[in-house]
């Protein structure tokens, strides 16, 4: 395990020379075997030169000293201090030191950049056992263990560098000691991390922003390194609606409703947030009833319905109903079935609906008030039909009235011109008879019964009643 470390270390600082070399910073380099900083003596550290020039011109360097002349590129530290080596051609390293503390705080040896992940190891003196660990950062402190000696940083961020240190009791021959260690500076650079994890949050909570109001989006990266640029869509809308890690909307309006997202790139890749709703509410407004005023009186047991509108308002919208002021019914509907006296007085419906579904923001709409007086007296339409029906009958009275009194006076009439016919008159008699008049056209009346009558006729009186009775005959 440790040769594996050991070449992982040396294969990160070759990487990381490398890197160096590429970005043009040609400097010699001081690698360390175990590849953690600052180095421990009792780890049997190895100190390696590389740099321009051949190994037998590496000249050392110790605290600040020219420690060796023309020696080895490589050699085991015996001794606690700092660190150098010299080529010719690349100059001096970086300093390596190597200590022998009582408490030492080790952060690993290769270059941190921005996304990995760092282990920090607080060491007793010769691996003593070491508790109550706490870790600092410029001297705040992070984080406490009570018997865990390490401290990991993941994702590491350009705010993670700086200086750390470490404090904790540490197990000094037969005692325990409160010790603090020295400071360790730690660097992260920057690497090209394309941008990813991009997410929506928004004011007010949950997208639903009233008629009027502001609406504020704020988008995040999870990852992601290098100068980000930010733009921000509207379905159905193709020119983007903003730019920066901020938008927000000033008095939407009902326009602004529908799914927004936010656009991240970095010049070479773009990663999208997951789509936002944000719903713009309509408060309720202009409440009515319909009717607004009954066409005609209301009587008891009549059947009465009211209907309860808004002219503008989003959906949902609920309805209440107040009568006399105090709630009655739910519903945009009131049935009024068998209504009574008990049903007058002034009726009035609520329009409402809210913001979120917490109900956090609720917008209410009261309408005008609906006067309606119930009298004791039947229905108009029943007593038309009442009314109507008895005029009816009347009249089917007088017809047969009518008709009875016509049948009456017909039948009384016939029998007075069967009374007055004379007996029958013998045929082997010829009384003399002036000249008769011609014979009348009623078939009733036969010469048989007018010939004895103008037989007797003497004078002109008889003559002018005939006819008289002949009239009411008919």
């Amino acid at each position: 395990m440790a040769g594996d470390s050991g070449m992982a270390g040396k294969v990160a600082l070759l990487l990381w020379a490398q890197t160096l070399g590429l970005a043009g910073a040609q400097t010699t380099q001081l690698l360390v075997e175990p590849p953690w900083r600052p180095a421990v003596l009792w780890d049997r550290v190895t100190l390696t030169c590389q740099g321009l020039g051949s190994a037998g011109a590496t000249t050392w360097y110790k605290d600040g000293k020219r420690w060796g002349q023309k020696g080895p590129d490589r050699f085991t530290v015996t001794a606690s201090g700092t660190y150098e080596c010299d080529r010719p051609g690349t100059g001096r390293s970086p300093p390596v030191t190597v200590l022998e503390d009582l408490l030492v705080l080790q952060v690993p040896a290769w270059a941190l950049l921005e996304g990995d992940t760092v282990t920090l190891r607080c060491r007793g003196w010769r691996n003593k056992n070491v508790t109550s660990v706490s870790f600092y950062h410029e001297e705040t402190k992070l984080r406490g263990f009570r018997n865990g000696t390490e401290l990991s940083l993941s994702p590491l961020q350009l705010s993670h560098s700086g200086n750390y240190s470490c404090e904790g009791w540490v197990e000094y021959w037969t005692s325990e000691t409160l010790w603090r260690s020295e400071t360790v500076t730690m660097t992260v650079a920057v690497r090209g991390v394309p941008p990813s994890g991009v997410s929506l949050s928004v004011q007010p909570p949950g997208g639903q922003v009233a008629l009027g109001d502001s609406l504020v989006l704020n988008c995040s990266v999870a990852v992601g390194t290098g100068p980000l640029s930010f733009s921000w869509h509207r379905e159905g809308s193709v020119a983007p609606l903003g730019t920066g890690p901020r938008l927000e909307l000033r008095h939407v309006g009902d326009n602004d409703s529908g799914q927004y997202r936010c656009r991240v790139s970095d010049g070479d890749s773009v990663a999208e947030s997951d789509p936002l709703k944000v719903t713009v509410l309509v408060p309720v407004a202009n409440a009515t009833i319909t009717p607004g005023r009954l066409s005609h009186p209301v009587h008891t047991g009549d059947p009465v319905t009211l209907r309860c509108s808004v002219q503008v308002g989003s959906a949902p919208v609920t309805f209440t109903w107040l009568h006399n002021g105090q709630e009655v019914a739910r519903g945009p509907l009131l049935e009024l079935r068998d209504i009574d006296v008990g049903h007058s007085g002034t009726y009035q419906c609520v329009a409402t609906n809210q913001l979120g579904q917490d109900g956090h923001r609720v917008f209410r709409a009261l309408s005008p008030e609906l006067a309606l007086e119930v009298t004791s007296g039947g229905s108009p339409w029943v007593t038309a039909v009442a009314v109507n029906l008895g005029r009816t009958l009347l009249f089917l009275l007088l017809l047969l009235a009518v008709i009875g009194g016509c049948y009456w006076w017909h039948h009384r009439a016939t029998r007075k011109l069967q009374d007055r016919s004379p007996p029958p008159v013998s045929l082997s008699r010829h009384p003399r008879v002036s000249p008769r008049p011609p014979p009348p056209q009623d078939p009733q009346v036969t010469d048989v019964e007018l010939k004895p009558q103008k037989a007797e006729q003497t004078g002109p009186h008889k003559e002018q009643g005939e006819p008289r009775d002949y009239d009411d005959a008919l």
